[in-house]
């Protein structure tokens, strides 16, 4: 059941004006691609209003705040810029956000927009950078980010049901097998910092070519495997193959990263197939993707390696 709170142009408008006087003349429209955790408003010609949708989203809205301008600053990238910080009012009951509006169209918008290849280089890049960044007081994987950057063992209950509820149609025994793989190794280096949602609706694109990263919600600090699942729910062979060689990563994190990937995708089917055609469509997309890996053990991993 979705439980998200709806909230209206005409809401937004008089939270801007009662809290941001300055802006109250600037038009409000919601934006076409709004995102799962968050309504989404553009404000005037230059600005962005994000309002989290349920409780369950409100730790993200401080985190950015506090983040997003450190992070910036080590990032090859435009990434969201707030501008302002709202309290709860006007019938709606958490803190929101004014951002500054890039330009760009997020990828989900337009999946013939770019090459795939080029763009497992860009992500690539840009989560180089990412993980290079100081970590040492950033917010460890938690309910914030939905553990993010922590371990795969806290989905195991709820990827397990989902292989079962789906089990009629895909091949349960190799998915058991890949999820298995995926819990019998943990991150032993340093906890890195993790965007936790590289997906194509965080995927702004100028010109074919990716212009901004958006969406930290589920930012944190820990295992960076729970960045690569891209490489599955995107990406072709030839492309993981790319976004392999472009990232100094070792096989086992490979592998936890195919775990996540697996698990949103079962997850996704196991709650849509009977209602949501497009997202059913997808996640058995992933899995096929999922299950078609060449690099199905540490040999494979080793043999691409850069």
């Amino acid at each position: 059941m979705d439980d998200r709170l709806q909230v209206s142009a005409e809401t937004v408008a008089a939270l801007v004006a009662e809290q941001f006087p300055q802006w109250a003349h600037l038009s409000v429209e919601p934006v076409e691609h709004s995102g799962w955790d968050n309504r989404s408003f553009r404000l005037g010609e230059t600005m962005l209003v994000r309002l989290p949708s349920a409780s369950r989203y409100v730790a993200q809205v401080e985190k950015e705040q506090r983040w997003l301008p450190h992070l910036a600053k080590h990032l090859p990238y435009l990434v969201p810029e707030p501008l302002a910080l709202g309290k709860p009012g006007k019938g709606f009951p958490w803190p929101w956000s004014i951002y500054r509006w890039l330009e760009g169209q997020p990828l989900a918008l337009e999946p013939h927009g770019a090459d795939l290849n080029v763009l497992a280089i860009d992500v690539a890049r840009f989560l180089n950078a990412l993980h290079s960044v100081d970590a040492g007081d950033g917010p460890a994987a938690g309910p914030h980010n939905f553990y993010r950057g922590g371990s795969l063992t806290i989905y195991d209950e709820e990827t397990r049901a989902a292989l079962i509820a789906v089990s009629d149609e895909i091949d349960a025994e190799a998915a058991r097998d890949i999820w298995q793989k995926a819990l019998h190794s943990g991150w032993t280096g340093k906890p890195v910092w993790v965007h936790g949602d590289i997906a194509e609706g965080n995927l702004l694109m100028k010109d074919r070519r990716l212009a901004a990263v958006l969406d930290f919600g589920s930012s944190g600090v820990g295992d960076p495997s729970a960045d690569l699942i891209l490489a599955w729910t995107l990406l072709d062979r030839e492309g993981r193959l790319i976004f392999r060689q472009s990232l100094p990563l070792d096989a086992e994190t490979w592998q936890r990263g195919r775990g996540w990937a697996l698990w949103k995708a079962l997850i996704t089917l196991a709650a849509h197939r009977q209602n949501n055609a497009l997202l059913a469509e997808w996640s058995r997309k992933t899995i096929r993707e999922v299950f078609s890996d060449d690099f199905q053990d540490n040999q494979a991993f080793t043999e691409f390696a850069p």
